[in-house]
């Protein structure tokens, strides 16, 4: 498959490039219905109104979801409370930040980000494993490293999704999250 260099993109037009479709189709109508419904509920209603935190919200709410997981980076701990105090609202909230165990990253085998300095190494696994103890069901991810993410992912039993990238050289955009929708 090589999609993005595809110059007509006729699956938007209804084309099954696979023919496949019914696979698909059979999943949707079944197993992961309640969540394309929903899915497609909060891009009708929130297109172009709701920022990405009101979508997840919005989702949520009509997934029935009552337990939000957060991961955060260490770097995003400000972001991380306001979030968490958003969503308690609504939510029964669990957060777990990325330094939790406080494992030395010498113990592990891996390289400090600065040479003769002791570091704390992420631990996405132990946050996937935490959050997967809360059965919480849906976790959100704010900031993680990539490589991070990917651990944590691979890991959480639950649905993820991420609200905040983490992105050293944009400054992980974090002025813009949490400004109100129009």
């Amino acid at each position: 498959m090589k999609c993005a260099n595809c110059p007509t993109k006729e699956c938007n037009l209804g084309k099954d490039c696979l023919g496949n479709s019914p696979k698909y189709k059979a999943l949707y109508t079944g197993k992961y219905s309640a969540m394309i419904k929903s899915s497609a509920e909060v891009i009708r209603e929130a297109h172009s109104k709701l920022n990405r935190l009101d979508e997840i919200i919005l989702f949520s709410k009509k997934m029935n979801y009552t337990k939000l997981g957060v991961v955060f980076c260490i770097a995003t701990k400000r972001e991380a409370e306001i979030l968490a105090n958003k969503l308690k609202n609504d939510f029964e909230v669990y957060s777990v930040c990325c330094k939790v165990n406080g494992i030395d990253k010498k113990d592990i085998g891996t390289v400090n980000t600065i040479d003769d300095k002791k570091e704390v190494s992420c631990n996405p696994c132990c946050q996937a494993d935490v959050l997967n103890g809360l059965h919480t069901d849906l976790n959100i991810i704010l900031g993680l490293c990539v490589g991070h993410d990917i651990l944590f992912q691979a890991g959480s039993k639950a649905p993820c999704t991420t609200l905040l990238v983490k992105d050293r050289v944009n400054e992980n955009c974090t002025s813009k999250i949490f400004l109100p929708s129009h």
